[in-house]
């Protein structure tokens, strides 16, 4: 219940049973690839300088498939908290991996594969010199 002292701020919800409504994190949808039949929003407020909540819906029902949840600030201040990037592109590289392995081979299987895996390579490379200085899994630059 609402007590007397409670002062609402703009934008607060109050529900018929007196109660503060929760307010929906906000909803971003990530304008990059297709979507014709899925579609990705971010369904969080930046914090330390990124998003980190998203999930993939169906275009038709928005029924949501899956979600994802990066890592929150850096590991020795927060703990594991969540995915890193590499994770995704290793699943995506094991995915094509396994379509190359059959009767989808192509040509552009092979060469997303490549650039996936160069991507990797480059967050590897930033880890490393992240370590290399000592800053690795904290905020500073």
């Amino acid at each position: 219940m609402v007590g007397e002292n409670h002062l609402l701020k703009k934008g607060d919800k109050m529900l018929e049973t007196g109660e503060m409504a929760k307010e929906m994190p906000k909803e971003r949808k990530v304008q990059i690839g297709s979507s014709k039949f899925t579609k990705v929003l971010s369904v969080d407020e930046k914090e330390f300088n990124a998003f980190h909540k998203y999930e993939i819906r169906k275009v038709e029902t928005n029924e949501v498939l899956t979600a994802v949840n990066f890592q929150k600030g850096p590991i020795k201040e927060n703990g594991i908290n969540g995915i890193h990037h590499e994770d995704l592109i290793v699943i995506v590289i094991d995915r094509l991996l396994a379509f190359q392995d059959c009767h989808y081979r192509c040509r552009e299987n092979a060469e997303a594969i490549t650039k996936l895996e160069e991507s990797l390579m480059w967050l590897r490379k930033r880890t490393q010199d992240r370590e290399d200085r000592g800053v690795e899994g904290t905020s500073k630059i």
